[in-house]
């Protein structure tokens, strides 16, 4: 197997799941209003109206509409800050740990 059939094959192993809906983010003692893009078992892809930089440590809060169901709550790392034309950023995460 080649190095890029290698890379390839590792991102197979983590299927994202498209999922658009609403978190809270938590940085720096504010709650933040943001977008979940997609959600993967090691990562997470947001959008967000506020600056954050690579290297951030944040909170991400995504409730459940289902009584039985508990929330998701992780705690991840902004690997990756993208700008958008109008004043927000899409951010991906690496999921550090989930409760």
């Amino acid at each position: 197997m080649s190095q890029s059939d290698h890379a390839y094959s590792e991102k197979r192993d983590y299927i994202r799941m498209r999922l658009e809906a609403p978190v809270t983010l938590q940085h720096a003692g504010k709650e933040i209003p943001a977008l979940c893009l997609d959600l993967s078992s090691t990562g997470m892809q947001l959008e967000v109206e506020c600056a954050l930089k690579m290297g951030d440590k944040i909170k991400v809060h995504i409730a459940s509409d289902h009584n039985q169901l508990k929330g998701l709550v992780a705690e991840a790392e902004v690997v990756r800050v993208s700008d958008l034309d109008n004043g927000r950023q899409t951010l991906g995460l690496a999921i550090l740990s989930m409760n």
